[in-house]
Parts: C-alpha cells; structure tokens; sequence
C-alpha cells in the first residue's frame, strides 16, 4: 500500500510542473502580444504592425487563425503527416508519403540546426496560434491542441503540398500493398509490373447516378505579368499577382516590422511569410513550373545474409532501413499501424518501377527553404533580391519581378539539379550508375532569366519561358532539354495577344487586361463544329438555332452569354470523350479537334439533350449555369441547387481565360459551382509611394458570421477591385478594428 502516496505525490509534482511551464508560457505570450498592433481595415484584412520581425510573425500566425484557424490545422495535420488520424484509414499513404521525407524527428532536428534569427520565427509562429487558442477556448481543433516550433519545416517552400505533391500516393500504396518481394542473393531481374504501370487511354464520359456529366477539372495554373516603366502612363513599373488556387486557399496580409519587413499579399493558410506579394520596393508573383526538379531512381536490390544493399556502381551499398507508425481512427477508435521505410542515398523508395524498387528524389532542405521565402519579402531591389536567388530552394516555382527601380525579371525555376543529359530524366533511371546522380545544382545565371526584355513586358502563366518576352525572350537551344518543357496553353496565347503592342497602362488597365473576357480555346474549336453541322444535307433541324448562336459568337464569356454556356459543356464533353493523336498537350488536342474531329456533332447533340434534360432549355445564359456558391467555412462545400448563390461571367482557364473560374472536383449538382481560380489577386505599381488594387474570392474570414465572409463577391465578379492601404495612415483611416493579440473586443 506505500506506493499510493508516492504515486499521488508524483502526479501532485507533475501537475504543478505542468502549470508552472504553463504559467511560464502564458507570461511569454502576453508579454509578446504587448509590441504587436493589428489593425482591421474595412474589408477585414489584418495589418499587423511588430517591434521585431518575430512580433510581426506572432501577429499574423495570431490574425490568420481568428480568419480560418481550421484552414491553419488542416494544412499542418497533412504536411505533418496526421491526417489518418482525423479521416482514417484512407489517409494513410498520404501520411506515410509526408513521413518517408521526413520524419517529426528529423522536423525537430532541422529546427535545432537553424540559425537563431529563423528558430525566433519558428518560436513566434509557435506562440502565436497557442495563445490564440488560449484566448479562445471555444474553438475545439480537429487534432493539434498545441503547435510547435519545428512544424513549419514541413511547410517551408511555399504552396501547401509544392513538390511532394507529385509522388503519388496511389504508387506508394502499390508498392506496399504487393509484398514489397525483394530478390535473393543474386541481381534483381526486372520484370514487368503492367497492373501498376499508368497506360494512356481514351478518357470516357462518367456520369453521375442522374446520367449527366461530371464537370471537368479546373486546370491549375496561375499568371504573372510584369510591365516596364516605357509602357505605364506613370512611368513606373507593375506587376500583375494572379495566382489559380482553391478559394479561399490563401489569406491577404500585411506584416510590418521595425526590422525592415513591410510585406502585403497572399499567405497560405499557416505560413509566417507572404507567398505571393509585394514591399515598398520589389514585388513577387510565383507561377508553378514545369522545370523538371523530381527524379525517380531504379535501385538494384540485392538480399545478403539477411542484410539489403544496392548497386551503386563497382560498390553495394546498404539500404537504410527504419520503422514508420502512423496512428489512424477507425470507427471510435484509434489504431496504429507501422511500415517498413527504405532509404538510398537518391530518397525514400516509394513505388515499383518495372519490378524495380524506386527512390524519388527532390529538393529538401526545410531550413534553407524557409530562409528563402522570409528573406525574399524584405529585398529593396534587384541586387537584393537576385542574391536570395542564389539560395535556389525555391523549387516549384517561376518568378515574375518588378521593383520601384523600374526593373522587371523572370526566373524560370530556382532550384535545378545538373544532369547528364545521356540520359532522358522524364522517365525513371537507373540508380546504379552512377553517372545518373545529379550533379549539384545550376546556378541562377545557368537558369533561364530575363531582365528588362526591349518589348518592355513578361508574361508567364503555366506556359513555355520561350515566348515570355516574344522576339526578346530566352532561346530554347541555350538550355538543357529538362530546364523546360516547350508547351503553350490557351491563356499564355491570350497574354501575348492582349500584351502585342500595347502601353499607357495603368493599374485599372492592367486589372481589364487580366479580365479580358476573348477565350482563344473556342476561337479553335467552335467553327469547325459549326462547319460540320452546316456540310451535312442531314443535319438535325433540333440544332439549328444553337449552332446559329455559336456561329454568331465573339467567343468573349459573360453572364449573359448563351454561346458561353453551349460552348463550355460542349470543350467539356469533346476535351473527355473524342478520339485525338497521342501525345498531344490539352492546347493541341483542342486545336486538333476544331481542325480534324468528326465527333463534334454527335457529341454536341448529347451537350444539347443534357442541358435541355436539366434546365427545360438549352437557350440558357452562362450567369444561370456558371455560379459563386459559399455556405459555410467548410474546407469542401456542399453546394445546393435549391440555396441562394450569385452568376458569375467568368470561364475556366482551360479555355485562356486569364481570370480563370473553375471546378476542381464533382459537385453533383446541375449548375456549376466555382472552387478554383481567381482567389487572391493583385496589381501594384512601383514608385515613390506604392499603388496597388486587389481582390479575394468571396473574402477574408472564413467564419459565415463575419461580414468579411462575403463581402467581396460582388467586386470579385465585376472586376471591381479595392485600393490597398497599404501606408499606416491609410490603414487608419480606413481601420476598423485596433486590438493587441488577446484583446480583440475589450
């Protein structure tokens, strides 16, 4: 019986231990909030102004969950790789894919080995979501209760998802899920593996329980754009910041130091630097590239005496071996389960590749990466912000810039590993030789670059670097075939268009240039279908009235627009359903099928009998088919014919629109509902003061009880973008709320 009072003795200890740590922290935190201001301004927008860059960082990770603390959770339950532990079993090879790059020990490690100024950001976002939670004890998170220093090396390059995205999940269950056989004690013979191996095939129509056809994807991709001094009314540069993401993926910020940093623009849900954005002097637009920075390296395994090794070369070499346990929920229960993990000196092995076991390797570097991204949005000019560049662990990534000093650039990726061009790296190598390792990295002058083009303006959205500047952009043959691809898409076609020739820009011009409603995809495919119709002695008399208004159309998208409506499902159906040339880009296939398909009619009928079948009619606007639907701060809405929701004239980028609005999954529903595009965007003009406009979807809060939920849809769909306040005595005339961390509403 003596053990009950050394048991009831030890827990007394440790509970007071635990309050007095508590206490500690809580003393921290306070103190802390006392040198950070936020301001509201009359849109919702948090300008948070810090004696110290750390001060600025506890502000916004503090503003960020009082506008989505469950976007903030959500996005750090997945890249910490717990999201089994919320959705169960079905997550669980997304949470291994996040545990093979790096495990919560290595997170920690990382942390440790950061220099003092970046671990103090580290601590700050930290401090900052655990005395919002402190402060607001009715918010009951999904998972993380308590958030630490080290969790933002998992998030350190930008996008949420950004590189580690594109290994496949379905691939690392594969190769789970089939034994993981290794060889015995002799070379691994390849073999095929067809049942894994991704065939291209005639994509067919899918139908939903109803028979109707489920939208097409939104396609991702965002657009920069950069203008020269030569070419504004000012004289001053601009830059146009025009990222496609989900809705309400990112927040708009401001973040003021007494330490130099005074930075405007988009953050993703979590993150403690501006992604996407501007300062007093230089601002930034990434769009996702296609530079080839991911290799897959076939590994030779042999089994020796109980021990796994791989050839490397003359040498085996042995493969490093661990455990992973991931916890899941299932039903009301939690329950663990633990994986093997396999190692080379190439990355985690994560699929099969003809038989082979298959390392992925790609950039990770966490603390370098976050440096990168906070250092970026201090930079004054050029020089500056040329010499971040040579960090290249900016990996995902093109950069469009333009700065107060009249300069504009364009950086085609950041971080490019130097390969042996022997070799084709879109496809897996082999790992054993040695001459397929990667060669250290080009340096930024190696890269493609463009700076202050004679044209006078950049563009880049999605598309090939090597019509940026058109006669002034980088040639192709100075570069290795894996730095880019050479593809165009319809919305870099439509740039270039509207770019030709034109000046006298200003930041309401530049806002109607990235509105401009001319969808090219259409220009392609529509007068061939029209032409089909019209050479047949047979034709369906049903279609004659449709096919006179697409026949009429200026393939310009509006709310109003019948031809908008025929024409979207009709690309849609054609880009699923009809037979095209191997290989071809979505670009091509459309161009393709206006030329070539003699499927147009056909399909266009059944486009015809759906819409009919769905809304009595096929005479509809697009603005009663294409609509903005917001219900609540779910992260994925349930969208509902039968609840209010408002016309939108825009059209996906699939088609060029520049102002893109699409689906980006099904919503079993008739009308169409937004979830990707536009989302934040901006247009800033350098100079002595800044100018700049901008625009969300929807709008700042995610919580439908604020006024902030919605209150820029209206804008958002009539291209009616609102003046940044960006200067403190703008701010505070236009402020709305003024509280310290902890105070709001005292």
């Amino acid at each position: 019986m003596l053990y009950k009072p050394f048991f009831i003795i030890g827990t007394i200890l440790f509970s007071i231990t635990v309050t007095a740590q508590s206490q500690s922290e809580l003393l921290r935190w306070k103190t802390q909030a006392e040198n950070i201001n936020i301001i509201r301004d009359d849109f919702g927008i948090p300008h948070i102004y810090g004696k110290t860059d750390a001060d600025a960082v506890f502000g916004l990770l503090y503003a960020q969950c009082e506008d989505d603390f469950n976007r903030v959770e959500q996005n750090y339950i997945w890249a910490t790789g717990r999201l089994s532990e919320v959705e169960g079993k079905e997550a669980l090879y997304s949470d291994l894919r996040a545990k093979l790059f790096m495990t919560e020990e290595e997170a920690k490690a990382n942390y440790g080995k950061s220099p003092a100024w970046l671990k103090k950001l580290c601590d700050a976002f930290a401090d900052g979501i655990n005395y919002y939670l402190h402060t607001h004890p009715e918010v009951q998170p999904k998972l993380l209760t308590h958030f630490e220093p080290w969790m933002p090396m998992y998030f350190s390059e930008g996008s949420i998802g950004g590189d580690i995205e594109r290994v496949s999940t379905e691939k690392i269950k594969a190769f789970y899920e089939s034994g993981m056989e290794i060889p015995g004690n002799r070379e691994f013979q390849a073999k095929k593996v067809d049942s894994r191996r991704a065939e291209t095939k005639k994509v067919k129509l899918k139908k939903d329980k109803d028979g109707r056809q489920k939208q097409e994807f939104e396609p991702q991709g965002s657009n920069g754009i950069a203008i020269s001094g030569k070419l504004t009314q000012s004289g001053n540069a601009m830059l146009l910041i025009n990222p496609h993401t989900s809705f309400y993926f990112r927040g708009e910020v401001h973040a003021v130091s007494e330490e130099g940093l005074n930075a405007y623009g988009a953050v993703t849900w979590g993150q403690f630097f501006i992604y996407q954005g501007f300062n007093e002097k230089t601002g930034w637009m990434h769009t996702s590239t296609y530079t080839d920075i991911i290799d897959e390296f076939k590994e030779k395994i042999l089994n020796i005496d109980g021990k796994l090794m791989y050839r490397y070369g003359e040498e085996l070499r042995q493969v490093e071996t661990s455990k992973i346990t991931l916890r899941y929920t299932d039903g009301d229960s939690l329950k663990e389960k633990t994986f093997p993990a396999y190692h080379t000196h190439h990355g985690p092995i994560t699929h099969l590749e003809d038989g082979q076991w298959t390392a992925t390797a790609m950039m990770w570097a966490p603390p370098k990466a976050l440096e990168q991204s906070f250092i970026r949005s201090k930079q004054e000019g050029y020089k500056g912000f040329r010499k971040m560049m040579d960090m290249r662990t900016n990996s995902s990534n093109n950069t469009v810039y333009g700065d107060a000093e009249g300069n504009i650039a364009y950086f085609h990726g950041n971080f490019i590993p130097k390969r042996d061009t022997v070799f084709d790296y879109s496809k897996p190598v082999d790992g054993s030789n040695p001459k397929t390792d990667w060669q250290g990295l080009h340096t930024v002058d190696e890269n493609i670059l463009l700076l202050n083009p004679e044209n006078g303006w950049i563009q880049n959205c999605n598309s090939t670097p090597y019509t940026a500047a058109l006669e002034f952009s980088p040639n192709k043959e100075n570069y290795p075939r894996y730095m880019s691809i050479d593809q165009e898409n319809f919305r870099g076609v439509h740039a270039i268009e509207l770019l030709r020739g034109r000046r006298g820009y200003t930041v309401d011009s530049l806002i109607q240039l990235a509105h401009d409603p001319y969808l090219p995809a259409f220009e392609a495919l529509i007068p061939g279908l029209v032409e089909s119709y019209n050479s047949h002695d047979d034709k369906n008399p049903k279609l004659r009235d449709a096919m006179e208004v697409l026949k009429k159309w200026d393939y310009k998208t509006g709310k109003e627009s019948v031809a908008m409506t025929l024409a979207h499902y009709y690309g849609t159906a054609m880009g699923r359903e009809a037979e095209r040339p191997d290989g071809l880009s979505d670009m091509e296939s459309f161009v393709w099928l206006g030329q070539h398909s003699k499927e147009g009619v056909r399909t266009f009928e059944q486009v015809f009998d759906r819409l009919t079948a769905d809304f009595g009619t096929w005479n509809i606007p697009w603005g009663k088919v294409n609509r903005y639907q917001r219900l609540n701060g779910d992260i994925r809405q349930a969208f509902d014919d039968s609840k209010p929701s408002r016309p939108i004239g825009l059209a996906s980028g699939r088609w060029g629109a520049l102002a893109a609005y699409g689906v980006s999954y099904d919503n079993d529903t008739q009308k169409i509902y937004g979830t990707r595009g536009n989302s934040f965007a901006a247009v800033v003009e350098f100079g002595e003061r800044i100018k700049a406009k901008s625009i969300l979807a929807g709008g700042q809060s995610g919580d439908p009880a604020s006024p902030h939920f919605d209150d820029q849809i209206e804008r958002y769909a009539n291209a009616d973008w609102k003046v940044v306040a960006f200067y403190q005595e703008d701010v505070l005339k236009r402020a709305e709320e003024k509280y310290r961390p902890g105070e709001r509403g005292n």
